[in-house]
């Protein structure tokens, strides 16, 4: 494509150079930059693109589109913009031939169950005959064909090049997991939704964002942008958790027509008559799409949101509610969400995701109700992350253990043991004193499977699917359901 016909895109400030230059690719990093690219510089947070201008040249980029007037060698094509980010998400979208028109894009934000969400819409919509893409953070998905994953919804230009293989591969829907990071930072920009859920807001990525009102807006855009004009002919579609308290200020927010889904408050779609056990949850669903019965082999209170959630999405998308039925009694949830690992023991294992105060909170309630003897809770907290939140999650762990090993999750470039100090701050707080800590991962998973008697349930909660540990800057391959797995071998080894 040429370079002036990108420009059209975005409103840039100023241009210059050979705007007819012929642009062959588009790379945000200068490393990934090959001959006749266009590179766009940038500022991240550890590093500037704008420092890396010249060695995308020596690569061969064509063409430099940047915040910062940087001196370019004669006949370079250049152009400046206010805001580099979203001047990438828009050229890289335009580049691609805008593959968001061209297929159904539904997207799913919230602090917890966005996986599990996307993952039993994805399933609702393969089982009523679409092709369906999937990205989100356990892996991307383009029909039955599994990619990587590098971020929760990934770079603009990444994210414009992986919806365009799937317009290729005759994909009909995409499910998309649509962090707050993504929003803030015009991940998805130029990207236009058919039809966007929210799960439920509660405290993470205060790292990130200054406050939970920053928090609350960013996820906020992905509703307002619903009622722009865009190139689908069919007005946005909201589905929205009636029962979060800042359900209202989505409702306001959002374009196009809204469907609520919940359990105590009015809403379109309703849960009733909630029975919960160790192997799956059952309920009745009532509202705007008839009555019936759902049987799921996935447990606990958030899923019954997460799968009403996915029934009103694919409800109001026209899929049958009987289809819709027999795809979400069939469905096995997402890997690393409330996972039993059995190896015939006679007390149960669990190994969830849950790395927020809310979600631990929802994963020990779910398992206090399972459990005829004690509950055993393994878990940390990230470095480099939210402090604020390892205290309150110390005192959710006391609330609802019988007993607690503290370890470390990804402590990053921090000290391990100053974060569990911080998460026994709450537990201190609460009088709690049934603890003991334990950096070693493996070992603390070890040591509660070995502490566990008939009866009794295991949570190890924090890192759920993911297969690595981030210790300083280095991922070191480490994995829960295999070291849980391992533990149980060992533990039955020694019993014969």
């Amino acid at each position: 494509m040429l370079f002036r016909e990108l420009l059209e895109a975005v409103e840039a400030d100023a241009a210059g150079g050979d705007l007819n230059a012929v642009v062959e690719g588009i790379a945000y990093d200068s490393r990934q930059v090959r001959p006749r690219f266009l590179f766009v510089a940038i500022k991240g947070f550890r590093a500037d693109g704008h420092e890396y201008i010249g060695e995308a040249l020596e690569r061969g980029a064509l063409a430099v589109v940047m915040e910062r007037r940087v001196e370019l060698p004669p006949g370079v094509a250049w152009a400046l913009v206010p805001d580099a980010r979203r001047a990438l998400a828009l050229l890289s979208a335009r580049f691609y031939g805008n593959p968001s028109f061209k297929m159904k894009l539904i997207g799913v934000t919230g602090t917890n169950g966005k996986t599990t969400t996307t993952s039993l819409i994805a399933d609702i919509l393969a089982g009523a005959g679409c092709r369906v893409g999937l990205i989100g953070t356990v892996n991307n998905r383009i029909g039955d064909r599994v990619l990587p994953v590098k971020h929760t919804t990934p770079e603009s230009a990444d994210l414009q090049q992986l919806l365009h293989e799937m317009v290729i591969e005759k994909v009909d829907a995409c499910v998309m997991e649509v962090s707050s990071h993504a929003l803030a930072l015009h991940r998805v920009d130029g990207s236009e939704f058919d039809l966007a859920v929210f799960t439920n807001l509660t405290q993470d990525h205060l790292d990130f964002h200054r406050d939970m009102e920053d928090y609350l807006e960013s996820k906020l855009k992905l509703f307002k942008w619903l009622g722009r004009p865009g190139h689908k002919r069919e007005a946005g579609i909201a589905v929205i958790n009636a029962d979060d308290p800042h359900a209202g200020q989505f409702i306001r927010a959002a374009g196009g027509t809204v469907y609520t889904y919940g359990i105590k408050n009015a809403a379109d779609v309703r849960a009733e008559s909630i029975s919960i056990g160790a192997r799956g949850a059952c309920f009745g669903v009532a509202g705007k799409w008839g009555r019936l019965r759902l049987d799921l082999r996935i447990t606990g209170l958030f899923n019954v949101y997460n799968a009403l959630a996915a029934f009103t999405a694919s409800a109001a998308m026209g899929v049958p509610a009987e289809e819709i039925k027999e795809a979400l009694e069939k469905a096995r949830g997402a890997p690393g969400r409330f996972e039993m690992v059995d190896s015939g023991q006679d007390f149960a294992v669990v190994v969830d995701y849950a790395h927020t105060p809310d979600g631990l909170e929802n994963i020990l309630k779910t398992a206090r109700k399972i459990t005829e003897g004690r509950l055993i809770t393994v878990f940390g907290c990230g470095g480099d992350r939210d402090r604020t939140k390892r205290p309150l999650m110390g005192g959710i762990a006391a609330r609802y253990s019988d007993f607690a090993i503290i370890t470390s999750d990804n402590p990053r470039t921090e000290d391990p043991l100053k974060i569990i100090k911080e998460i026994e701050e709450g537990m201190k707080t609460a009088g709690w004193e049934r603890y003991v800590t334990e950096p070693d991962r493996r070992k603390a998973i070890r040591l509660a499977v070995e502490m566990a008697r008939r009866g009794d349930v295991v949570v190890i909660a924090g890192k759920g699917h993911e297969d690595y540990q981030i210790i300083g800057t280095r991922k070191i391959p480490f994995n829960d359901r295999r070291e849980a797995a391992a533990a149980l071998k060992e533990l039955k080894k020694a019993e014969n």
